[in-house]
């Protein structure tokens, strides 16, 4: 894949303006609040809990955690994030047609309790609604602000769903009916392989697992209709400095898929994911961060990116520390390999260790 495929038609400048409302309100945050020294308990620096929204792809088991830290025994990490993710592409081949126009709205309920000081279990539970949404003519005006493409999403009728796909002139996927539902159920665990903290760092590294269970409607794609099993290694660096807390992570990993019931004849049971991020925390209750999420195709026999593409998505945004020790993350996800992700999400989370 070259690199005008991968920074799309929008380019350098559509990135920029996607996420630049976003920045410019940290950034406002940061310019009317002093900043404190550098400290010990400086903000640490963890990645964005979201994954690809694709409609065809967040029913499978990528995961949407990828952090490094284990919970410590008897205590419970409690999370909540919703992710806001609005599509619209439209492609065609020889062979082949397919169009994915509509929102998702993907709200995750997610809980992990400390067995001992390496162990870890939890469960994550997605509620999720799709249909027409109400993003259309905000992501029109926002692309003719700037002088952006639109793609067709301007002639395209405006916050409707409707998800088809067809090959050899058979009709392989057509939704095009709002819902909302459970979506599948996962039991994850986590060991920790690696921990050091002091006054000046704080590096982790782990190794995770998931299983998802098809608790979700696959025909309203609200899961995949299969089991997935998921493992990963995590790992993270912090540093405190005179500048502030210093930060960078990662992960990779493999997922394993059952058939299902969504496109079964033409999906991957294999594929390869990962994150690469960094941040930095100004304050002890501020952080900025830039994440790298990618995985290898799920889908298998098509010519058509929508399926068959490795998908590359950036998250830009930061975190805040909330009274309580709550800790909010706010981010906006761009499709870097366009067609393989939303055109663009809004990710917020929120989360607390007890």
């Amino acid at each position: 894949m070259g690199l005008k495929r991968i920074w799309g038609t929008y380019g350098r400048s559509g990135l920029a303006a996607r996420s630049g409302m976003l920045a410019g309100l940290l950034a406002a945050i940061l310019a009317v609040c002093p900043l404190a020294p550098a400290q010990a308990g400086d903000m640490e620096i963890t990645p964005f809990a979201s994954s690809n929204q694709s409609p065809l792809v967040q029913i499978y088991g990528l995961p949407r955690e990828s952090g490094a830290d284990i919970v410590s025994p008897g205590r419970l990490a409690f999370g909540l994030s919703q992710d806001l993710s609005s599509n619209h592409t439209v492609s065609s081949s020889a062979r082949e047609e397919i169009a994915l126009d509509g929102e998702t709205y993907r709200l995750l309920l997610t809980a992990r309790y400390g067995l001992s000081p390496r162990w870890e279990v939890g469960l994550e539970l997605p509620y999720l609604v799709q249909g027409g949404g109400f993003l259309d003519r905000f992501i029109i005006d926002w692309h003719s602000a700037f002088g952006l493409p639109q793609g067709g999403r301007d002639s395209a009728p405006k916050d409707r769903i409707g998800y088809r796909y067809s090959k050899d002139g058979v009709q392989r996927l057509k939704m095009n009916h709002s819902g909302s539902g459970i979506g599948d159920l996962s039991l994850t665990s986590g060991y920790a392989l690696y921990q050091h903290n002091d006054e000046e760092s704080h590096d982790r590294l782990a190794l995770k697992g998931a299983l998802k269970l098809p608790s979700g409607d696959s025909s309203r794609l609200r899961g995949s209709g299969g089991v997935d099993f998921m493992l990963q290694l995590c790992g993270a660096m912090t540093n405190s400095t005179e500048w502030g807390s210093l930060g960078v992570f990662g992960s990779v990993g493999g997922l394993a898929m059952s058939d299902g019931d969504v496109l079964s004849d033409q999906r991957n049971n294999l594929a390869a994911f990962g994150t690469f991020g960094v941040g930095w925390g100004p304050a002890a209750w501020l952080s900025f961060k830039l994440q790298l999420n990618g995985n290898t195709p799920l889908y298998r026999g098509s010519s058509l990116d929508e399926l068959s593409g490795s998908s590359l998505l950036l998250i830009s945004g930061g975190a805040l520390k909330l009274p309580g020790d709550y800790l909010l993350d706010i981010g906006v996800s761009e499709d870097l390999a366009v067609a393989t992700a939303p055109d663009v999400s809004f990710h917020l989370g929120l989360s607390k260790k007890f």
